[in-house]
């Protein structure tokens, strides 16, 4: 059902976002991201350069391969259109979120090695939410190797409360379930930095 109609508004900027997802027959997966800006009216940008309405200001992608576990094994980077000469050179500090793995920490992991100047602001954006991406392509990420402890999935979001109706029709046995039960892990202290697995 799209949202309610606003009368006399005019566009103005245009983002499309999309993800997709491959199985390798190497056994890894590729999850892809591409990022399209463009303006639906003419824009005038610092030192009087014009981007016609329509045309793209920013129009990246980014490809992570992953494995079963969500590291990431390697990472490809591709701009088409960006606003300034030197903005593909931020492509180059992706390669230090290989061996990062898209899980507890992965926002953290983003910040540390492409916070401020690192990289690219709009690259950040698209790997913020490969994560989410690789989670839905992945078979059985979210399963727990320990059956008393609930997939990582639940408890996250209304859908999957643990009092709520999602639970009770696909995992009874996790109805009501205390997140403080959840087994504690040293590396899930503080949240820390998602490092490279060994």
């Amino acid at each position: 059902m799209p949202l309610t109609e606003i009368p006399g508004r005019s566009p103005q900027h245009l983002r499309d976002v999309r993800y997709r997802s491959f199985s390798r027959p190497d056994g890894l997966w590729d999850i892809e991201g591409e990022l399209h800006d463009r303006k639906a009216v003419d824009l005038t940008l610092q030192g009087n350069r014009r981007v016609p309405a329509g045309k793209a200001i920013h129009h990246m992608w980014i490809r992570a391969t992953v494995d079963t576990s969500l590291q990431v094994k390697a990472i490809e980077v591709a701009m088409d259109s960006h606003p300034l000469g030197h903005c593909p050179e931020a492509a180059a500090a992706l390669q230090k979120m290989v061996g990062c793995q898209m899980g507890r920490g992965w926002r953290k992991a983003i910040q540390e090695h492409l916070g401020g100047v690192a990289s690219c602001t709009h690259l950040r954006e698209l790997l913020f939410n490969m994560a989410t991406a690789a989670f839905q392509s992945v078979p059985n990420v979210f399963a727990s190797e320990d059956p008393s402890q609930p997939p990582r999935h639940l408890g996250q979001c209304l859908g999957w409360d643990f009092n709520g109706p999602g639970i009770a029709a696909y995992y009874p046995q996790f109805v009501r379930w205390q997140a403080h039960a959840r087994a504690a892990r040293p590396e899930d202290a503080g949240d820390a930095v998602a490092k490279p697995a060994s």
